[in-house]
């Protein structure tokens, strides 16, 4: 599930470490230096899951080892996870252990904050949450000053809200989202500043020039709210349902008057950009009114498909988000016959584990 406890003294060599490999397996497609963006050394995970672990009459916070699955470790504190969560651990687990109702068969701890100093937590259970189970995540909820959720198989209780309120400063502006509980946000909060700031100073300011922007796997528009304002018109996409509302209500949060979001794949975007069917999600919007000059993706760890990935390599630019360099180093293999990178970036996602952020921007050769 993950690591709890680091030696931050070594971040450096782990960056350092990093970096290094990185340059290495980008070294066939670049010979540019990265830039390097830092993770705070503790503390930056906005949100954490932990398993509940029952022992005579008392509940632990759990995590388990990599690779070790059978055998869970005791979690007092998490140094990687935001001040907020740290503060509020014992203030759940407290209230779990004096209230048999909230302890019975809870399983699973979740928490999400934001940088902005917003909490919820959900807890997890194993049975059917009652009247009574209600009154005392109420009391729970009062005593934290943040909402609570409870959870069990096909049943979702919300006491208060089910999302958080986030604010991200970027290059001195600040930027307002609704990022609800269960769908995907940024684990990092400081590094997603840094992330966003990095693709906005790759648009350009110039909007004559920049045209209009696509961006595919927009999710609750967390790139796509700043980018906007570096272009003409932008159009993004999203498969999920409560990110697509996110979003939606993002612009408005944000007063964004230039960006449409539309619920599809990225599979079948394509497949309406090359004509190969039509869709009523894309009622009232004319694809041949955009001047779409440059697309920004970022998939999941999968990476892009291969009609998507030629589709995108018609787009004289293309800032490539990734959360899994394995899979965007396979789709250079066919993105670097038509585009060279003009910028490269390294973003410390996830310190002191294997996996890495890597953003580039291609330009057509």
């Amino acid at each position: 599930m993950g690591i709890h406890h680091v030696e931050t003294h070594t971040y450096e060599d782990q960056l350092s470490d990093k970096v290094a490999e990185l340059k290495t397996a980008y070294a066939p497609f670049t010979d540019l230096q990265p830039e390097v963006f830092r993770s705070p050394p503790s503390h930056y995970r906005l949100r954490a899951e932990f398993k509940v672990w029952h022992e005579g009459d008392k509940a632990h916070y759990a995590m388990y080892r990599q690779g070790e699955y059978k055998q869970a470790v005791f979690v007092d504190s998490f140094t990687v996870g935001s001040q907020l969560i740290n503060h509020l651990m014992p203030k759940v687990l407290d209230a779990v252990n004096a209230s048999e109702i909230l302890k019975r068969k809870l399983f699973c701890a979740e928490f999400l904050t934001t940088l902005s100093g917003d909490a919820l937590v959900t807890l997890i259970y194993h049975k059917k949450l009652a009247e009574e189970w209600n009154e005392a995540a109420v009391a729970l909820q009062e005593s934290l000053g943040f909402p609570v959720i409870g959870r069990s198989r096909k049943q979702k209780v919300v006491l208060e809200r089910d999302y958080v309120n986030e604010t991200l400063e970027i290059s001195g502006k600040k930027y307002h989202y609704k990022q609800v509980e269960s769908s995907f946000t940024q684990p990092n909060g400081a590094i997603c500043e840094q992330m966003i700031g990095w693709a906005k100073s790759a648009c350009g300011h110039d909007v004559a020039e920049n045209g209009d922007l696509l961006e595919l796997y927009c999710g609750n528009g967390n790139f796509t709210i700043p980018l906007a304002e570096h272009f003409n018109k932008a159009l993004a996409t999203e498969i999920s349902k409560v990110s697509v509302a996110s979003a939606q209500e993002n612009i408005a949060r944000n007063k964004v008057e230039n960006l449409q979001i539309v619920r599809m794949s990225s599979e079948e975007f394509t497949q309406a950009m090359d004509g190969v069917r039509e869709f009523r999600r894309l009622r009232g919007i004319d694809l041949g009114d955009y001047d779409f000059r440059t697309i920004l993706v970022d998939p999941p760890r999968a990476g892009l498909d291969p009609d998507t990935c030629s589709m995108i390599a018609r787009f004289p630019r293309i800032l490539y988000i990734s959360c899994n360099p394995e899979t965007q180093l396979e789709n250079l293999q066919a993105l670097s016959k038509t585009h060279r990178i003009e910028r490269f970036a390294i973003f410390d996602q996830f310190p002191y584990t294997h996996h890495s952020e890597c953003g580039l921007l291609l330009v057509r050769k």
